[in-house]
């Protein structure tokens, strides 16, 4: 592949995706991670794109709204595992809060048996799931419709959570980094989603191999207050070792 034909190839796979990891990035015009990054400055200067920690980002005033279910066809078999992993942390008698995403809507999926679980929710894909499991108790949060996430945020949705004081929260995101934890695009979706953190003692984050080294505009929970992390075996081994070096927890689903 030439340097003009590369370049082009890696412009568009980060305007379309919003944020791309360097390895994703590697992969699919196989180049080094040496040429990528030299490509990536190069688009940077021109401001086309933005340079993080593991890949790079579209602009804020580029980055697309990508429908749910562009979002649900991305790296679905590493969802489902770390889905399955993470219900492992669940159990009967329980009290979570689990917050909006398509590997969240998978977690509801794998919990619908759990007997006496209250599930505080700001989805309504969640709560949807959860509609119909005869032993679990779902409250939803107020707030406003997001369609693009099927989520409720904004000021009543934030208020509703606090009286809220649930055993675990599972929350996922866009990116997560060792230096600034977990990270969403969207100014509002960051806030929400730092209240439904606030509302549990402890923190699960739900992240496939795609999210792990990225770094989104606004941080949504900083790596201290990251009890877990829920991943899969696709994930770079020296992401793990600095998210572990940070203090947290981290589960590989296989």
């Amino acid at each position: 592949m030439f340097p003009a034909e590369r370049r082009r190839v890696l412009l568009d796979a980060v305007l379309r995706a919003g944020a791309v990891s360097l390895r994703d990035l590697c992969r699919l015009t196989d180049a080094s991670e040496v040429t990528v990054r030299r490509d990536l400055q190069g688009l940077e200067r021109d401001g086309l794109i933005v340079r993080s920690r593991g890949g790079a980002l579209a602009p804020a005033s580029e980055v697309p709204e990508p429908s749910y279910s562009a979002k649900t066809s991305v790296a679905t078999a590493e969802k489902a595992a770390i889905a399955q992993r993470a219900a492992g942390l669940i159990r009967d008698g329980d009290s979570v809060v689990i917050g909006a995403g398509s590997t969240t809507q998978l977690l509801a999926r794998a919990i619908a048996t759990r007997r006496d679980l209250t599930v505080v929710t700001n989805s309504v894909l969640v709560a949807e799931v959860l509609a119909a499991a005869p032993r679990v108790e779902v409250t939803m949060t107020g707030g406003h419709l997001r369609g693009a996430t099927f989520s409720l945020i904004g000021a009543a949705a934030e208020s509703s959570l606090a009286a809220i004081r649930a055993d675990r929260a599972f929350l996922s995101g866009n990116g997560l980094t060792a230096e600034r934890g977990l990270s969403t695009p969207h100014p509002g979706v960051a806030s929400m989603d730092r209240a439904l953190a606030a509302a549990a003692p402890e923190v699960v984050v739900l992240a496939d191999h795609t999210k792990i080294g990225v770094d989104a505009l606004v941080q949504t929970v900083a790596p201290d207050h990251i009890s877990t992390l829920v991943t899969d075996a696709g994930t770079d081994a020296r992401q793990l070792a600095a998210l572990r070096a940070a203090g947290i927890d981290v589960l590989v689903a296989t």
